[in-house]
């Protein structure tokens, strides 16, 4: 069997990320004989997550460019050329010692100078784009890449490009969680109505915020919750916890807590999106405003025109109107289930498989 040389470049958050590295393991997984080297930022999540994993990989000096316009984003939106130039000599480094064969873009501005070097030396390109619309390393790149694996079928209308409808590849035993055993593992009572709120796995002070300001209607209504903050806010909630609130920093047993589950309050980036409806619950979306290109919006988008979910925008969040929702969701066993068919319908749960197999033909033609 000959040896296969990949090279994965994505990163700057998890949304990047994990799907790199995933699609990276599944690669070794079904060929052997792959040797995956994987490319990010010093700035980005990789830079944390790559050395603890142990995963060959090269962290590049690139930021993103600074969206905002206060004097702190312009200082450090000039200092992006000499960071480009850096970032592109060491890559061409790698490029000459690594040799890839093909070149796969999980998006994220640690993922533009990768790719662009693969195109100007013809190497084949395989863009992976996770969300509904597509980030703007895709939409540069992918009219000359040999392919694109999509989450969503709603990405093809923005790409001049081959479209491959694969889904996102998630963590394969999220779908095989036990609710009895997340009543266990998270001290909550399996036979009563649950609501799961997370914001990623950083937490979102927002979504924090809003389960605050109702925790107390919320228990009077008989709801049990299952919250997690993320590190940098638990201490801040941390004494709501009690027989029916658990307030946890981390969740590790995600496949447990949404089996636990009745309905979830999240936010709609695109992994979390893609958990969901692999697992098939009820969920209220509440879209990050803040996101590049309003991506998290047109992510929970799709689930709701589909009524696989409630949208529901933070900009014009209205707590009576959310409380409502939660309470008559949460106590409709009808509703909860076909949003939740609805949404399991939805899912591409050999996205992984999909996405490899492609990148093997490509590297194997």
């Amino acid at each position: 069997m000959d040896e296969l040389r990949i090279l994965i470049a994505g990163g700057g958050t998890g949304g990047h990320l994990f799907p790199a590295i995933a699609i990276g393991e599944s690669i070794q997984s079904i060929y052997k004989n792959a040797t995956v080297h994987y490319m990010g930022s010093n700035y980005g999540i990789e830079s944390k997550v790559l050395p603890v994993k142990r995963l060959p990989h090269t962290l590049l000096p690139m930021k993103g460019l600074q969206r905002s316009f206060d004097f702190q984003s312009i200082i450090k939106n000039l200092s992006l050329p000499y960071y480009y130039f850096k970032s592109t000599s060491i890559s061409e480094d790698i490029f000459n010692t690594f040799m890839p064969q093909v070149v796969v873009g999980t998006g994220g501005y640690a993922s533009a100078i990768p790719v662009k070097i693969a195109l100007k030396n013809k190497l084949p390109v395989v863009l992976q784009e996770q969300n509904s619309y597509p980030g703007l390393t895709t939409r540069l790149y992918a009219s000359k890449s040999k392919i694109v694996c999509t989450a969503f079928e709603e990405a093809h209308r923005y790409l001049k490009a081959e479209c491959f409808l694969t889904g996102n590849p998630i963590r394969t035993d999220i779908m095989y969680g036990n609710r009895d055993e997340g009543g266990r593992i998270f001290n909550l009572d399996p036979n009563k109505n649950t609501l799961f709120v997370f914001g990623g796995s950083q937490g979102s002070l927002f979504l924090n915020h809003l389960l605050e300001d109702i925790i107390e209607k919320l228990q009077y209504n008989k709801i049990q919750i299952l919250w997690q903050t993320g590190d940098n806010h638990y201490n801040q909630y941390k004494h709501f916890d009690s027989e029916t609130i658990r307030v946890i920093p981390f969740i590790n047993s995600m496949a447990d807590a949404y089996a636990l589950c009745d309905l979830i309050i999240s936010r709609s980036g695109a992994l979390a999106v893609s958990e969901i409806m692999a697992v098939g619950k009820a969920s209220i979306l509440i879209p990050f405003s803040g996101a590049s290109e309003n991506h998290q919006y047109n992510n929970a988008k799709v689930l709701s025109d589909q009524k696989a979910a409630v949208l529901l925008s933070e900009k014009k969040l209205d707590l009576t109107t959310c409380l409502k929702t939660v309470i008559k969701l949460v106590n409709d066993k009808i509703t909860l289930k076909e949003m939740g068919n609805k949404a399991k319908s939805m899912s591409k749960p050999n996205a992984k498989e999909l996405i490899t197999n492609k990148i093997i033909e490509i590297a194997t033609a």
